[in-house]
C-alpha cells in the first residue's frame, strides 16, 4: 500500500490516502490450474489482475477478500462457433449429425439482422460465466467486428471445406483472403483448419498440410458413426447429404480404415491439433494416434458433451480417453446445437455421466492449463502462476467439492 497526498481547502492542511496495489483473494477452496491448494492459501494479484504470489494466510497481511466456493482461473472454451449464435434455438434436438448439417448450410445463406446482437449475448454470457479464451471456428467474416472490442481473447480457426478435389486450389485462397481480413483488422491469433473428414477431400487436406505447417488446427473428428461408414467402405447417410447439395463423389475411394485413421496422416508438419467431438472414436484410433504422434506438435482431444447430447444423443467415450492418459479440453459448439455456452454446465454433464468418478480437480484442469496449452496461450491463461493474468471465477454451491444443479461460475477479476 502507498500513500498519496490529499490536499484540502486552501492547501493549508494535507492528509494521506491510502492506494492499493494488490488484492488478496481467498475462499474455502483455490485451484491453481493444476491442483487445489491447501486450505488457507491467498491468492494475490495486482489490481489488474495479474498473478503475484500465493501465500498462506498467516502472511497475507490485512486486506484480504473471503469468498464462498472455489476460486479457479478463468474456463478456457477451446470449441465455438460464435458466429452461429444467431441459430439458437432454430435446429431441432436429436435429428443426428447429418440433418444438423444441413440445415445449417441451408441457414448460412439467409440473411439474417440479427447476427451481431445474437454474437453479442453469446460473448456476454461467456464473459460473465467465467470464459476468459475461446478457439472460435469461423467461415465468414462476421464475429471480426465483436472481437475488435471483445474482453475474451480468440483464437480463430478459418475453416475450410470442399469435397470435390478440382475446388481445393479456390476453396484453399477464399479461406486465406478470410484469414488476411482477420488478421489485419484484429490483434489475435489466427490459424486454417479443416472442417471435417466429411467435407474435405484429399486434395484440399493435402494443401491444408503445406499451408498449416508448425501452427494450429481444429478438426471435428468421428462426430457420428456415418462418418465411419464413409471411409470405411462409402456407405451411410453422408451419401444423400452430397446427392442433396448436389455434391459428385465419383472420385471418392473409402481407405478401409475409420475416419481418424484415415485424415491424420495428412499432416505431418508438426501441427498441433484440436480434435472436436470424439464420440465415435475407438481404441483402434487411439493406439493409430500414438504411432503417429512424432509427426505433430501437440494432440488434444476437445470433448464438447451437451451438443453431442443435442445432436447424435451420443456422448464421448471420456473413460477410454483418461484410460490412454489423452490430452482433454472441453468446448461448448455453438448456440446452434447447445442452449448455453457455460464452461460449467459442460463439466456439470461431465461429471454427470462419469457418475462422480471424475474428480472435480481433474475436470477443471481440461477447463483451464489444458484448454491454455491447446489454444497456446499457457503464457498468459489457464494458471496462477506469477505474472501471468488468467481472470479469476468463483464457482458457489459446491458439496464436498462436488458440483451440484445449483453450482454457479461468475468472474471475479
Amino acid at each position: 500500500m502507498l500513500l498519496f497526498p490529499l490536499n484540502i481547502g486552501s492547501g493549508k492542511i494535507t492528509l494521506y490516502q491510502p492506494i492499493n496495489l494488490y488484492r488478496k483473494f481467498t475462499a474455502q477452496h483455490i485451484f491453481n490450474g493444476h491442483n487445489i491448494l491447501p486450505p488457507q492459501s491467498v491468492l494475490i494479484t495486482t489490481v489488474e489482475g495479474i498473478i503475484s504470489d500465493i501465500v498462506h494466510i498467516s502472511e497475507a497481511g490485512d486486506g484480504i477478500e473471503f469468498f464462498d466456493g472455489l476460486l479457479t482461473p478463468g474456463f478456457i472454451n477451446a470449441h465455438c462457433h460464435i458466429e452461429l449464435s444467431y441459430l439458437k434455438g432454430k435446429i431441432a434436438t436429436g435429428t443426428g449429425l447429418v440433418s444438423f448439417v444441413q440445415e445449417v448450410m441451408k441457414s448460412r445463406g439467409v440473411p439474417d439482422d440479427g447476427k451481431q446482437p445474437a454474437m453479442q449475448l453469446a460473448e456476454q454470457e461467456l464473459y460473465d460465466s467465467g470464459t476468459v479464451a475461446v478457439g472460435d471456428i469461423c467461415n465468414t467474416i462476421d464475429s471480426i467486428e465483436l472481437k475488435q472490442t471483445s474482453k475474451l481473447h480468440w483464437h480463430n480457426f478459418i475453416e475450410v471445406s470442399g469435397f470435390v478435389d478440382a475446388g481445393a486450389a479456390a476453396r484453399v485462397a477464399n479461406a486465406k483472403n478470410i484469414l488476411e481480413d482477420f488478421s489485419s483488422r484484429l490483434q489475435q491469433s489466427v490459424s486454417l483448419s479443416p472442417h471435417a473428414p466429411y467435407s474435405v477431400s484429399k486434395t484440399l487436406f493435402s494443401q491444408l498440410n503445406e499451408a498449416t505447417a508448425n501452427q494450429l488446427i481444429s478438426i471435428h473428428n468421428e462426430e457420428c458413426a456415418a462418418e465411419n461408414d464413409l471411409y470405411l467402405d462409402k456407405t451411410g447417410d453422408f451419401l444423400q447429404l452430397y446427392k442433396n447439395f448436389g455434391i459428385d463423389i465419383t472420385d471418392f475411394s473409402p481407405t478401409g480404415k475409420t475416419s481418424m485413421q484415415s485424415w491424420l496422416p495428412y499432416f505431418n508438419q508438426q501441427q498441433s491439433i484440436i480434435s472436436v467431438h470424439n464420440s465415435f472414436t475407438s481404441q483402434a484410433d487411439i493406439d493409430f494416434y500414438n504411432l503417429y504422434r512424432g509427426a505433430l506438435a501437440t494432440f488434444f482431444f476437445c470433448i464438447c458433451v451437451n451438443a453431442n447430447q443435442y445432436i447424435e444423443q451420443k456422448q464421448p467415450p471420456i473413460d477410454l480417453l483418461r484410460k490412454n492418459n489423452c490430452d482433454i479440453v472441453i468446448g461448448t459448439d455453438s448456440y446452434a446445437s447447445n442452449r448455453q455456452l457455460n464452461l460449467l454446465e459442460e463439466m456439470k454433464v461431465i461429471q454427470q455421466i462419469s457418475n462422480g468418478q471424475i474428480g472435480l480437480e481433474e475436470i477443471l484442469k481440461w477447463a483451464t492449463s489444458n484448454g491454455a496449452r491447446a489454444l497456446q496461450l499457457e503464457d498468459k491463461l489457464g494458471s496462477f502462476e506469477k505474472n501471468k493474468k488468467p481472470g479469476i471465477v468463483l464457482i458457489n454451491q459446491l458439496d464436498d467439492l462436488q458440483l451440484t444443479p445449483t453450482s454457479v461460475s461468475r468472474r471475479l477479476l
